[in-house]
């Protein structure tokens, strides 16, 4: 069951969240098939910084939504929602443990976010259906994976510098980069959601950051969702 306040984002398809383990890997591997990693962007106005922190042992999921305004990067509005975690912690499918709460603190915005800037994998994923590209695809907005750690793949050396970055390989496939946001700090893992190419990818991820090593969006989210 999965309940949303009616608001400017619109989910443009769902599936069962009551699912087990198994069924949800048969969704990843089923959806992935819908994630578009072309450019379809729009102008973007409203970049979301989205991340979800847990409660009570993990019991309760709280997700944060903040909006800035793009590409000044101001506080434009920002939401947080609680609710039961009811899937399981399981790697590779924290998209089921998560999703439902962000879906809900979207739909309580004021406006629609042109774009998503994710706590989390994308497309660098071992179904190439990370949440980012869940997200993604549900509300049909462009997204972005925006990870603090690698999930799977490999990757040469990061270039030290500021905006320096190096193809992650899965095997023989490019699933996504690791991004050196500030010189010297450890990188980002950015891989693409939906609706955009990994180097436009890059380029909004970088357009983003100020002096942190995490981008304004997810650092805001990050903040809230870990909140009290």
């Amino acid at each position: 069951m999965i309940f949303f306040i009616p608001g400017q984002t619109k989910i443009s398809a769902m599936h069962r969240w009551d699912v087990s383990p198994k069924e949800a890997v048969a969704i990843q591997r089923q959806w992935c098939a819908k994630v578009v990693r072309r450019d379809r962007l729009g102008a973007v106005q409203r970049v979301a910084g989205i991340d979800v922190g847990f409660k009570e042992r993990g019991a309760v999921a709280r997700a944060a939504v903040v909006i800035l305004r793009y590409p000044n990067l101001t506080l434009v509005e920002q939401v947080v929602v609680e609710r039961p975690a009811e899937f399981p912690y399981i790697p590779g499918l924290l998209s089921f443990r998560e999703v439902p709460v962000v879906l809900e603190a979207l739909a309580r915005l004021a406006r629609a976010p042109d774009l998503l800037l994710c706590d989390a994998q994308g497309y660098a994923h071992p179904r190439r259906f990370g949440l980012a590209s869940h997200l993604g695809v549900l509300t049909d907005t462009p997204s972005i994976g925006v990870a603090k750690t690698r999930l799977i793949g490999e990757h040469a050396p990061v270039p030290v510098q500021r905006g320096g970055w190096t193809p992650l390989r899965d095997r023989d496939e490019i699933i996504g980069a690791a991004l050196r946001t500030r010189t010297g700090v450890k990188p980002l893992y950015v891989s693409v959601g939906h609706r955009v190419c990994l180097e436009t990818a890059l380029w909004l991820v970088m357009s983003c950051v100020t002096k942190y090593r995490l981008p304004e969006t997810t650092r805001w989210a990050h903040r809230i969702a870990s909140g009290p």
